[in-house]
């Protein structure tokens, strides 16, 4: 919104600053952070006051239980204010003339919106599934996903290739293909950051990672002397999505400092499932989808360890793990949650240095 007084530099010549990308991101972050710890504590209040508590019992696994018995009763759907603070902060400081941003704004709120139907199933008891059907909450992310990759089909700065790390010059084409490459890495990114949030801290704490390195290679990618020199594919106009990744470093350490064990409040799928779509979208965005394997390979990780148990129990009947996704397995293998988390963190730091490491190894 702000965006626009840069138009105006002949009623005021300060207005030019609003112009930057690199302002605009530092002021997206610092308002998102703001607006979550100001607003946190009134929606942990309310939370409180309407009952709307965290279910931690699961009742077919008793040694995990007894783990999560501290957290009953913490409230939960915490990324009402998470998604609310990240889409303020977008609505004021992003360009929204710009079609990436509006895509990505719109696929957040309602991947969102899926996940706060999904907590409300959850904590009211309605039926006789912990919320939504596994495959009713898959068909609306797909849904969701598919329109998502129909606009970057259509668009013609992106291509329907992908970028391959490490290779000059390998792209692999996907032709029509690409529309399910993007409804897979939507979903999955989504799906996986949603299996991360299960201790305190440990799903925010990796997308904030995750979300800062995005934007740095958003800013690249957008800037045509950066990507050219760095020999990766230059997208017109995805310098902006900056913005967007900026706003959820901020939310994501606003959330965090009510989120931090012991946790005040917790995400919900209202949060979880938006956070890691718009992360999704983004990547496929900047034609950086193979890079977030590695980038959010804490989420690959974990997703893939709940693949696995499953498989491994109907093939065999037999448990790879003592529980998935893996932090519960660590748990349960007499791991402190404390230590799970900051280890957690540093790998996903590691990983963030990692890829952007990759720019230069072309």
């Amino acid at each position: 919104m702000l965006y626009f007084l840069s138009n105006h530099t002949d009623w005021f010549a300060g207005f030019n600053i609003f112009r930057y990308i690199t302002f605009r991101a530092g002021m997206a972050a610092v308002t998102a952070f703001l607006f979550c710890v100001i607003f946190g504590p009134v929606f942990i209040r309310l939370s409180k006051q309407r009952h709307i508590k965290e279910i931690a019992k699961r009742g077919d696994a008793p040694a995990l239980d007894q783990f999560q018995n501290k957290k009953e009763g913490t409230p939960t759907m915490g990324g009402v204010f998470i998604i609310g603070s990240i889409l303020a902060s977008v609505l004021l400081w992003a360009n929204l003339g710009n079609h990436f941003i509006l895509v990505t704004f719109f696929i957040c709120l309602c991947l969102s919106i899926v996940g706060g139907v999904d907590d409300y199933i959850k904590f009211k008891g309605i039926g006789k599934h912990r919320g939504l059907r596994p495959r009713m909450k898959m068909l609306w992310q797909a849904l969701l996903a598919g329109l998502a990759a129909v606009y970057a089909y259509l668009n013609p700065n992106i291509t329907t290739s992908l970028d391959v790390p490490f290779i000059k010059h390998l792209a692999i084409d996907l032709g029509a293909f690409f529309v399910l490459w993007v409804i897979i890495v939507i979903v999955g990114s989504s799906n996986a950051v949603n299996l991360t949030d299960g201790l305190d801290g440990l799903a925010i704490g990796c997308t904030l990672m995750v979300a800062f390195t995005l934007g740095a290679l958003s800013y690249v990618t957008g800037n045509t002397a950066m990507s050219d020199y760095l020999l990766i594919p230059h997208v017109p106009g995805t310098g902006e999505l900056t913005v967007f990744c900026a706003a959820i470093v901020g939310a994501s350490l606003g959330f965090l400092w009510f989120n931090c064990h012991p946790a005040s409040v917790f995400m919900g799928d209202v949060g979880s499932l938006a956070l890691g779509g718009s992360l999704g979208i983004i990547a496929i965005f900047i034609k950086k989808e193979i890079w977030l394997v590695v980038l959010g390979g804490v989420f690959v990780m974990e997703a893939l360890s709940v693949i696995a148990q499953v498989l491994s129990f109907k093939i065999t009947g037999k448990r790879i793990f003592k529980m998935s996704p893996f932090h519960h397995h660590l748990q349960l293998s007499g791991w402190n949650e404390n230590k799970i988390i900051v280890r957690f963190w540093i790998v996903a730091i590691i990983l963030a240095m990692l890829t952007l490491t990759t720019l230069k190894i072309r």
